[in-house]
């Protein structure tokens, strides 16, 4: 049975060219990890006007894209955060409670964990793929559950799903967008993953694995109790639901609106990891969810997604084989994407890292009010 730790507190919380900028300077070098794992080298600073990448506009310095115009997007290097991400005076603020949820309780994920201070490594008979001691590990996660001022209790609602919760600038955000009528009356589920990260974790096998599970797991144990135990009805029209991360966390988000288009249709991702991290391997998806760009997007028929996506200038990058460039990936994103027809957005942003924080807070509101675009907003 799960844990109830339940709480209430107020949020304080057109395609065109491409200009030249001088690039920022690079990250400084990682020191070493606290558990001996060799710092990653600091990634190169890429441009936006590289051969092979999607033509994009140019945004001015510290302006956002359009709400409501699909394409390829290129932030200027000045983040400064949008008004929506303070609290504002007089803004009904929501409020924000947390349930502990149990591995022995999950039909889904027992729970797995890597073998201390061990990582994964590649294999010499296919560098694709790596070999990872795990073992079996129970888990604790916390989920928050946002419930806007305006919302009746009991009346059904849209909804947004968030991995790597909880995530304090997505309530904040959404008290303004809400009191302002720019996003509609919904409820917000932030998920903490089961511990660790990459191959052989459990965040890893919830975040990275190409299938319907972790959507399957979210709407069997978590929503469910999220109604009970909130006095909320969650709307069961996929164009009323969300979902949206960062780095695995966002390639989860794509990955639960993919394998279950009659369950979400609308996503948004910092940094996704369309890459290969996925562990255990599967044939079906060799590489991962860099198979959205190879393989899976351009070969399906197109399903009812509405996606936008942010990477950095600076993102994640593993030479150790073609298919961890996160720069690239997300690039691709979007040159399939449009192939296909999507409503996408995809904005590059410069003087960024991997899910930059100062990138989120100024783009967090508009890019809520892009995913939404389209669903009905009571006045």
């Amino acid at each position: 049975m799960s844990r109830l730790l339940s709480f209430a507190f107020l949020i304080s919380l057109v395609p065109g060219s491409v200009a030249a900028q001088t690039p920022p300077p690079p990250a400084a070098a990682p020191a070493a990890t606290p558990n001996g794992r060799p710092p990653r080298p600091p990634a190169p600073t890429r441009d936006p006007a590289t051969p092979g990448y999607v033509t994009a506009k140019d945004l001015p310095d510290g302006a956002n894209a359009p709400i409501n115009v699909d394409g390829n997007f290129i932030l200027g290097p000045t983040h400064n955060p949008a008004p929506e991400m303070t609290v504002q005076e007089g803004v009904p603020q929501g409020t924000v409670s947390t349930f502990t949820m149990e591995s022995t309780d999950s039909k889904f994920y027992p729970g797995i964990a890597r073998e201390p201070g061990t990582f994964g490594r590649p294999d010499p008979a296919n560098p694709t793929r790596m070999v990872v001691s795990s073992h079996p590990a129970p888990y604790s996660r916390k989920v928050s559950v946002y419930v806007p001022k305006q919302y009746v209790p009991g009346t059904e609602a849209p909804f947004i799903v968030g991995a790597d919760g909880p995530d304090k600038a997505l309530f904040t955000a959404l008290d303004n967008l809400i009191a302002q009528h720019r996003v509609p009356v919904m409820i917000a589920i932030s998920i903490s993953n089961g511990g660790g990260d990459a191959q052989g974790s459990e965040r890893g096998l919830e975040y990275d694995t190409m299938s319907g599970l972790y959507a399957e797991f979210v709407e069997k144990e978590v929503l469910p109790l999220v109604e009970k135990q909130y006095n909320v009805k969650l709307t069961k029209n996929p164009d009323g639901r969300a979902t949206m991360g960062g780095s695995s966390g966002g390639s989860c988000a794509l990955i639960m609106a993919w394998y279950h288009p009659e369950l979400y249709h609308r996503v948004l991702t910092y940094s996704g990891t369309y890459v290969n991290q996925q562990w255990p391997a599967n044939p079906e998806t060799p590489h991962g969810a860099w198979e959205f760009h190879e393989h899976l997007i351009p070969n399906s028929p197109v399903k009812p997604i509405r996606l936008w996506m942010e990477v950095g200038d600076r993102d994640n990058l593993s030479t150790r084989d073609d298919y961890h460039d996160w720069v690239l990936a997300n690039e691709n994103m979007a040159k399939v994407l449009a192939a296909k027809g999507y409503h996408y957005q995809f904005v590059f942003a410069r003087n960024a890292g991997h899910t930059d924080r100062t990138v989120k807070q100024q783009t967090l509101p508009q890019a809520l009010e892009y995913v939404w675009q389209g669903y009905p907003i009571k006045k």
